[in-house]
């Protein structure tokens, strides 16, 4: 029998539209402990084209006083521990430049209240 995301305590996830909302519901929390200004969906899931294997790729700008490595292990541990899958976070500065414009394109964010 498969164990589900819901079923261990987490989402069952279905489509980028789930994450998304999921994300969205935690924003607001996530913007006062870690300091995150936005956040969204890159990659797999974004491109509707995730397998039961693919991590989640997930892209976060940090407000400009918040990028830490505590912080951003927390959220990674967080994101993880809400979906019940690896998540590849990156640091929207970070992306090499040959990279971001491509990312850029395809990211979905997550809109808070």
């Amino acid at each position: 029998m498969k164990i589900t995301g819901a079923e261990k305590g987490g989402i069952d996830l279905r489509s980028q539209q789930d994450i998304l909302n999921e994300m969205a519901k935690c924003l607001d929390l996530w913007k006062k402990k870690y300091g995150v200004k936005r956040i969204g969906l890159f990659g797999s899931y974004s491109r509707g084209e995730q397998r039961e294997s693919s991590d989640i790729d997930v892209l976060v700008e940090f407000m400009d006083h918040a990028v830490t490595f505590d912080h951003y292990m927390e959220l990674k541990l967080s994101l993880e521990d809400l979906f019940q899958k690896s998540v590849d976070l990156v640091i929207v500065d970070d992306i090499k430049p040959g990279l971001k414009p491509t990312i850029l394109r395809s990211v979905k964010y997550a809109e808070g209240s």
